[in-house]
């Protein structure tokens, strides 16, 4: 049992049963106080433009009646990475919220200044989810950072963050996290994809900060900068309700829900890159499982003259790409993530149906949201 677990035995126990006869106290963030049974929006100061105009950060709490876990959901850490916007949006519109336990911190986008501009970084150019944990000294990327570890990640027991893609890069849905934490491989297992990635924590990076504050947290990982894709936001509101439920924060759905396979558990992964450039004309799709020289796809001049194969120079399934053909000798076009018993990842993968990824339950619920096509 991890050093979490045991410093927070009353919010991290899964039995809401026993969630049920505690009643939460009042809760607060950035000032603001929220009684238990009560929603509250806090917008968290930043830094004002330079025409001076004020930019915040807002963050919607949710605080249940009953105690239970604190669990942190953020999206647009890279501020082109919008597809967790809308799961985050539709997470907030679920009426089963009105049975939580503990609370929940939804962060629809942290990274404020590089969503406005549609780029990945802050105005100074840094990488936010290499900054962590930050300082309220440093540059306006370091101070963001120690402004989100201070207000949501320390309270917090579990995290959840939601990525997609860089620019012009595509991923099958899948879940990173340190496997080698009981508390992160259980939100991994339980979020419903098909592939869990076991990933070590990079200087610098959400996860690592959090980690060494004993907070566990998982980055689902879907789609296209810049882009949303239906069925992924379906598979991650699912991911996010299956995980609360895990955790004991909303209680077990009532109606039969379809069993899944376990997911496959990858634990190395590898970048195909472009031996030449050229204009890549690409014939495997995110989610193939493909096999040691599988074609990938081709790279040719634009007069037709010279053509070059690209062939995978491993077996695996194929969780990002490129999605700009024009490439540069060097690029990264396909990233494949390497596992053994092809069977089981072809059971797992054949379940995964992210474009009806919704139970009943949440189909009822979110009936007013038309499919983003």
């Amino acid at each position: 049992m991890s050093n979490h677990l045991k410093a927070r035995p009353a919010t991290a126990t899964p039995n809401p049963e026993t969630h049920q006869k505690l009643r939460q106290s009042p809760t607060s963030l950035g000032g603001v106080a929220i009684a238990p049974g009560r929603r509250a929006t806090v917008d968290l100061p930043l830094a004002d433009l330079s025409t001076h105009a004020p930019v915040n950060m807002s963050v919607r709490v949710i605080h249940g009646r009953y105690a239970g876990p604190r669990l942190f959901i953020c999206a647009a850490l890279h501020g082109d990475e919008i597809n967790g916007v809308e799961i985050i949006r539709r997470v907030l519109r679920l009426s089963s919220l009105g049975k939580l336990r503990g609370t929940l911190v939804a962060v629809p986008i942290v990274n404020v200044l590089g969503f406005l501009a549609q780029s990945r970084y802050l105005p100074d150019r840094r990488d936010l989810n290499r900054s962590f944990p930050g300082s309220p000294h440093g540059s306006l990327t370091a101070r963001l950072a120690r402004l989100f570890m201070d207000e949501i990640v320390a309270p917090s027991s579990y995290g959840i963050d939601l990525h997609t893609g860089a620019i012009h890069r595509d991923n099958f849905p899948h879940v990173r996290g340190n496997l080698d934490d009981p508390d992160a491989e259980l939100l991994a297992r339980s979020f419903g994809v098909p592939l869990v990635i076991n990933t070590g924590y990079p200087a610098g990076s959400l996860r690592d900060a959090a980690a060494k504050v004993s907070v566990p947290v998982i980055v689902y990982e879907a789609g296209e900068a810049l882009r949303f894709n239906e069925p992924y936001v379906r598979a991650g509101v699912s991911g996010v309700v299956r995980v609360m439920r895990t955790i004991g924060m909303l209680p077990p759905s009532r109606r039969q829900l379809r069993r899944r396979p376990d997911p496959v558990i990858i634990r190395s992964t590898r970048w195909i890159r472009a031996e030449r450039s050229g204009l890549l004309r690409s014939t495997a799709e995110l989610g193939r499982n493909v096999a040691d020289g599988d074609l990938l796809g081709t790279i040719t001049d634009p007069l037709g003259d010279t053509e070059l194969e690209v062939r995978a120079a491993t077996g695996g399934v194929v969780i990002g790409k490129t999605r700009l053909p024009l490439v540069h000798e060097g690029d990264a076009l396909f990233h494949i993530a390497r596992h053994e018993g092809t069977q089981v990842v072809a059971r797992s993968l054949d379940a995964f149906e992210p474009q009806t990824d919704y139970e009943s339950g949440l189909t009822a619920e979110l009936a007013g949201d038309l499919p983003i096509v």
